[in-house]
């Protein structure tokens, strides 16, 4: 066999992972892992999504009932590694109870986690593109072919299969086919920190009155500290930290987060004004605690199987499960609060196979809280244990598929399920 032939044969297929949030580290180390090349693409210069950029760096929930773990894979490992790094120590996982589930989410530095993960990469040869978008997609005959615009312009790159982690399922829609919008989404956040006061020492009185004052001079909205209804002191109990809720836009494409970001801005303007018209704030201060306004809801694909809150309740036992999930489905409503319903004790949650796979394509995945899912559903497997795990599962599913010359969906499912054991991935 002549050189060039034997070199061609021997050449690795590409999996393309499109957003480095959670769900798209995990995805795109695993493909590396189970022997695919790989390139990572990421519109920030970091990865992490939500738990860099969008402020909230406690990911969860990955034990459940009697402290046993649920979920383990690649998430695990970066967290507990972080966690080894910093010289802390976990919650204790044996005295979780439904009433103060929160408590068992880990907090963990955003820096420390995202450099480990920039590491990782390079340990993986991933090829990594940061401050890099989405500008097209064309599926060819055997790949896809992908435009991307970088900061000197737009340039090309092919994969054989393409894994969409953005969580607005931006590479699903642009390669098209069918998302479930929701007509009214989650609201958004804009994690801060604010210091200079003490929480405990709040009047709530003195704040409930001026705060009637400024909210009918249309100087302050209630969602600005809290909820969309009448006084919080949400905002400040919490020092600011994934408190507020900047309603009615659907971030899922540019337009909309943009609007989203500029609202989400307006409302921490408005809270610090306010406040800082208080006695006892007159020190206070705000800083960012992530640089975008979070998203926790946008558009998710329509799957070859759906999770619905019957499902996720019931801990229903899929054909092929991919994931296990835990976490109470907590709804966050615009006006009413958090919707929340807790798991019956004893359910581990899981998700199939056929939510990671777009119905009617070919070598394209999802993963995140982009999978498919009713809302209620989606308001459980949209936490970052969660999307950690279902991007493990899709970047194993790639992997595999490419190498036994299938589609994800025809992929055996006894092979999938041992790579994903293999590599520490927890499953009923």
């Amino acid at each position: 066999m002549p050189t060039t032939a034997r070199n061609h044969s021997q050449k690795k297929k590409t999996v393309l992972v499109i957003g480095a949030g959670v769900a798209g580290i995990c995805a795109a180390l695993q493909a590396a892992r189970s022997g695919a090349k790989c390139i990572l693409i990421e519109k920030n210069g970091i990865c992490g999504g939500t738990l860099s950029v969008g402020g909230v760096a406690c990911p969860g929930l990955f034990f459940g009932w009697e402290g046993k773990q649920v979920i383990g894979g690649i998430g695990w490992e970066l967290v507990e590694e972080t966690l080894q790094i910093c010289r802390q120590t976990p919650p204790d996982f044996r005295r979780f109870t439904a009433e103060n589930f929160w408590h068992f989410q880990i907090p963990v530095n955003p820096v420390i986690f995202t450099a480990l993960c920039d590491r990782k990469f390079q340990e993986c040869d991933i090829e990594v593109f940061y401050h890099t978008m989405l500008a097209k997609v064309q599926q060819k005959a055997q790949h896809w072919e992908v435009s991307l615009c970088g900061k000197d312009g737009l340039f090309k790159r092919t994969a054989e299969i393409l894994i969409d982690c953005t969580g607005d399922a931006n590479a699903v829609h642009q390669a098209g086919f069918s998302l479930s919008i929701p007509e009214e989404c989650q609201p958004g956040t804009y994690s801060v920190r604010c210091s200079g006061y003490d929480p405990k020492k709040i009047d709530r009185d003195a704040l409930s009155e001026a705060y009637r004052i400024a909210a009918g001079e249309g100087r302050i909205k209630p969602a600005d500290l809290g909820w969309g209804e009448g006084f919080s002191t949400l905002f400040l109990e919490r020092c600011g930290e994934n408190a507020n809720h900047i309603n009615d836009i659907n971030g899922g494409d540019s337009a909309g987060k943009t609007q989203l970001e500029i609202a989400g801005r307006q409302s921490l303007l408005r809270a610090y004004c306010f406040l800082k018209e208080q006695r006892g704030f007159e020190n206070l201060d705000i800083r960012y605690c992530g640089m975008e306004c979070g998203v926790r809801e946008s558009r998710t694909i329509v799957g070859e199987e759906q999770v619905t809150a019957e499902d996720y309740r019931s801990g229903k036992h899929w054909a092929e499960p991919i994931a296990q999930a835990f976490y109470p489905m907590d709804l966050h409503d615009a006006r009413k609060g958090i919707v929340k319903i807790d798991i019956p004790e004893g359910i581990v949650p899981t998700v199939p196979r056929g939510a990671l796979i777009p119905r009617g394509s070919q070598n394209l995945l999802a993963a995140g809280r982009i999978i498919a899912s009713d809302r209620m559903a989606n308001s459980g497997l949209r936490i970052q244990a969660v999307c950690m795990a279902t991007g493990q599962a899709a970047g194993a599913l790639a992997a595999l598929s490419m190498k036994h010359d299938c589609t994800p969906r025809d992929l055996p499912y006894p092979l999938l399920r041992e790579e994903l054991q293999k590599n520490k991935v927890i499953l009923p």
